[in-house]
């Protein structure tokens, strides 16, 4: 028994998921740019809490992540499958070692009560409330289709190494590569409106 392929289908799909996506996160930079335009001193002062190494560390893990994703890509249309592996797993790591920096990024912030909700909070007013509930929603966000990719990650290398993905059949590594650029565009947007702006 033969099984149908749609490789078009299953792309279009991925960038039907893409734009959804890319809808959710415009309108969440749009509330950023209203709220920042309300309280611009507040925004610059929450801005400097946040540690510009960290995120800079962490856009070059990404922007390292998307080549590797893109290069296993290129060695599975080659048909070689060893190379495509160990440039999974390197994409893999990364992701890993992002969350891992994010999460001790955002235990500094809880250390010193830079939390929605806290007493530090509330004493700095509403647009310090405001910066800090964005920052955690947006990067929360982020975060979660981090892990999501993770989980696809480790989906695809399963597959590969089964052989279900191989030298004609690649459209799994393709749409989470795609999945993982997408990611990596969001983070690019957000480290300098969080990070950089003051």
């Amino acid at each position: 028994m033969t099984i149908h392929r749609d490789d078009l289908g299953d792309k279009f799909g991925m960038w039907l998921f893409i734009f959804t996506e890319l809808l959710l996160f415009g309108m969440l930079f749009v509330v950023y740019a209203v709220y920042r335009s309300m309280h611009p001193e507040a925004f610059r002062i929450g801005g400097q809490e946040l540690d510009v190494a960290m995120g800079a560390i962490n856009t070059v893990i990404l922007l390292v992540s998307s080549m590797t994703v893109a290069m296993s890509l290129t060695a599975m249309q080659k048909g070689d499958k060893t190379k495509c592996l160990q440039l999974l797993g390197a994409t893999l790591l990364l992701a890993v070692i992002f969350l891992v920096n994010k999460y001790f990024e955002w235990g500094t912030k809880f250390e010193y009560g830079l939390v929605p909700g806290s007493e530090t909070l509330q004493e700095l007013g509403h647009g310090t409330i405001l910066f800090f509930g964005l920052y955690f929603f947006m990067t929360g966000v982020h975060a979660l289709h981090i892990l999501i990719g993770i989980g696809l990650f480790i989906f695809v290398i399963v597959k590969v190494k089964k052989g279900d993905v191989h030298k004609t059949d690649y459209i799994w590594i393709e749409n989470t590569g795609l999945y993982w650029h997408l990611v990596d565009l969001i983070w690019i947007f957000l480290f300098p409106l969080f990070y950089l702006i003051h």
